[in-house]
């Protein structure tokens, strides 16, 4: 199975330059934790919920003030979406994300493979990611 039949098309991408603040309203109105940061055609982070908390709340950053390239996590891991849904849980499992950009192969950005995508799957791929994910590691999570 490909990645294309499982993932979630038509991902939200959020400039580095915005606020923490509006990042957070938009993961709330996509009900989702976590937006590719894009600048100039090109993706250049993830920013998550855990991000914005652990970056930004925790050391009590403001909100209106803090841009996301501040706090997001600047190496993305991603997918291609022809691959096999078992290659891309490898490589959630590998780097313990629990989500991926789905690239085509002009390396444009077509959607996003989550968690919650494998565990529809109805295949192994699911039990993959999971075992590397919860892997204790003694490297900060980001």
């Amino acid at each position: 199975m490909q990645v294309q039949e499982i993932m979630t098309p038509r991902a939200r991408v959020i400039d580095p330059n915005t606020n923490i603040a509006e990042a957070a309203r938009a993961m709330r109105a996509d009900n989702i934790g976590a937006l590719p940061v894009g600048e100039n055609d090109r993706l250049v982070g993830m920013v998550t919920d855990r991000d914005i908390a652990m970056r930004a709340v925790a050391e009590e950053r403001p909100s209106g003030n803090t841009a996301v390239r501040q706090v997001m996590s600047e190496h993305v891991y991603y997918c291609f979406e022809d691959d096999d849904i078992e290659q891309a849980a490898k490589v959630m499992a590998e780097h313990q994300v629990h989500r991926l950009p789905v690239l085509n192969r002009d390396k444009r950005l077509v959607g996003m493979l989550a968690l919650a995508d494998l565990a529809r799957s109805d295949t192994d791929a699911m039990k993959t990611a999971l075992a590397g994910i919860s892997e204790p590691t003694d490297q900060p999570r980001r």
